[in-house]
């Protein structure tokens, strides 16, 4: 993507989108667009500004964070914006339930700075989801729970096999660049195969992607550690 990266700001504390806005400001790629100090006033925000990334809490007034997520993914127009879920709050429900709804990203409110604006700048290029390792296990736990049903034939009968392996290496976290040097190919062919693993499996971005790798047990919780 070209230009500052455009950001809103959801969080219903004030001094927490203060101290984000001072972090934020002094970044020459990254410009806050809005704010929203509840959900509704989050997909409001959205739709005035249509930003890159929403920094959204899940606590929210009004609307919580992860319903607002589903109504951003779900607006036309807004299908660019990439959400990431920042919380207090670990548990295996909001992370899975946050990524199922549409965020690109979970991250917890004590991450350092740079690890924030990490976060913002690989969930608004859509390169890959935005999770420690603990999350990744606690994905896996959770869709291995409230998943088992899935049939993984069934969802993954539409994928190449090429698809397939690709589909595995985003499911680990890995860039495009690693998944070719993985599988040997250009970063432009790998690409092209998440992007036509999305389209078959109607996924909104590589988030949900990893999320469907977990689901039908392409990926485990042993194999993404």
């Amino acid at each position: 993507m070209t230009g500052a990266v455009r950001v809103v700001l959801a969080d219903d504390q004030v001094l927490v989108r203060t101290g984000f806005r001072v972090l934020l400001d002094v970044e020459d790629d990254i410009e806050v667009v809005g704010e929203a100090a509840t959900g509704a006033e989050a997909i409001e925000r959205c739709r005035e500004s249509r930003p890159d990334v929403v920094l959204m809490d899940i606590r929210m007034p009004v609307l919580d964070g992860i319903e607002a997520t589903r109504r951003i993914a779900a607006i036309p127009g807004l299908e660019q914006v990439k959400v990431l879920i920042l919380t207090t709050y670990d548990t295996e429900e909001y992370v899975f339930d946050a990524l199922e709804a549409g965020a690109g990203g979970f991250l917890l409110k004590d991450a350092g700075p740079q690890e924030l604006l990490h976060a913002i700048r690989v969930v608004a290029a859509g390169e890959a989801l935005l999770a420690p390792k603990i999350t990744r296990r606690l994905i896996a736990q959770f869709t291995a729970s409230r998943m088992a049903h899935q049939v993984a034939e069934d969802r993954l009968g539409v994928l190449t096999q090429r698809e397939r392996e690709v589909l595995a290496l985003v499911g680990t976290g890995l860039s495009n660049a690693e998944i070719g040097a993985s599988l040997s190919l250009s970063p432009a062919t790998a690409k092209t195969h998440v992007s036509r693993a999305m389209i078959k499996l109607g996924a909104r971005d590589r988030a949900q992607l990893v999320v469907i790798a977990y689901q039908t047990g392409l990926v485990s919780a042993r194999s993404a550690t």
